[in-house]
């Protein structure tokens, strides 16, 4: 049997080149590329896309779109790690540990939307704890993110590792308009009701995200507390590979957290850490935004729908 056909559309950016250095040596897939000259050309690209069997699109959102219309080949299936297609009802959301069936599901989907760096820690700490009823939908969720500067793109990288890097700054925080795009994204996968607050910024690191969300335990039910939080963390993610919950012990001796603890890894930690008087909660999640927050979860999902060809 021949091996499969994947094309990486946009190899050349940040996640691409990522996504192509994890699958080049891998005998079980055969790589297929545009060449150099033919990258903007949208009737090559449409050939190679409807030549191949699974097509990962690391494309702006714009020319994501642009690709899937192009698409006429029935057996062509699709992985996009724009935004394009988070939140539309025709495409699976490509986090595999969301739920018990996710996995299923993305190895059985035609058409699968990676998820977007920020929202795979902010739906891996809520929706579990919001599908357990231990938060109610409607909380008035704020959450703030640290990305390092390569979430910026290449944009991003020249910034801090081109000629003018000095001139870089070593933190900014921005989507100061309170619009941002994985804001939709995070709403309708976590399953909140109301619209999340969502702050994020940028600091003077190439790689890693450090993603807290607040909670005030008088907003809760009665009896709700970090270590019933925890708990159902715990239980939830048991089975799940590539996601890990610190223990509260280990959590209570914290005090601080490396957004760039698990660079290099596709692994998710998420922690429970509380002031149990003044009957305040902070949930967090450490991970590679390249890593588990991109190139590691489209290979993950790459692996599941092959698993299925």
């Amino acid at each position: 049997m021949a091996s499969p056909l994947v094309f990486i559309d946009g190899d050349q950016g940040t996640t691409g080149l990522q996504i192509h250095q994890r699958l080049r040596e891998r005998s079980d897939l055969q790589l297929i590329a545009l060449s150099p000259e033919h990258r903007k050309d949208p009737q090559r690209r449409a050939e190679m896309i409807n030549a191949c069997d699974i097509a990962i699109l690391c494309l702006p959102d714009q020319a994501a779109s642009d690709a899937v219309a192009s698409v006429e080949n029935p057996a062509v299936r699709l992985i996009d790690a724009s935004s394009a297609h988070r939140t539309h009802p025709d495409w699976t959301y490509g986090f595999a540990q969301m739920s018990v069936e996710q996995a299923k599901r993305i190895a059985g989907a035609r058409r699968v939307s990676n998820p977007g760096c920020y929202p795979t820690g902010a739906i891996g700490l809520l929706r579990p704890l919001l599908e357990a009823g231990l938060l109610p939908r409607d909380y008035p969720m704020s959450i703030h993110a640290v990305s390092g500067y390569s979430g910026q793109g290449r944009v991003g990288v020249q910034a801090h590792e081109g000629e003018s890097a000095s001139q870089a700054p070593a933190f900014q925080v921005y989507g100061l308009g309170l619009a941002h795009k994985h804001v939709p994204e995070i709403q309708q996968h976590s399953g909140l009701t109301e619209r999340p607050l969502f702050v994020p910024a940028y600091g003077a690191f190439r790689q890693g995200i450090v993603l807290t969300i607040p909670l005030q335990l008088r907003l809760l039910a009665p009896g709700i507390d970090a270590g019933r939080l925890h708990a159902c963390l715990l239980q939830h993610y048991a089975e799940m590979e590539h996601v890990q919950v610190m223990s509260m012990h280990e959590a209570r001796q914290l005090t601080s957290l490396d957004p760039q603890a698990l660079n290099g890894t596709d692994s998710m930690r998420l922690v429970v850490c509380e002031n149990a008087e003044a009957g305040q909660v902070l949930l967090a999640a450490v991970f590679d935004n390249l890593g588990k927050g991109a190139a590691g979860a489209a290979v993950q999902n790459l692996d599941l729908m092959l698993a299925r060809t």
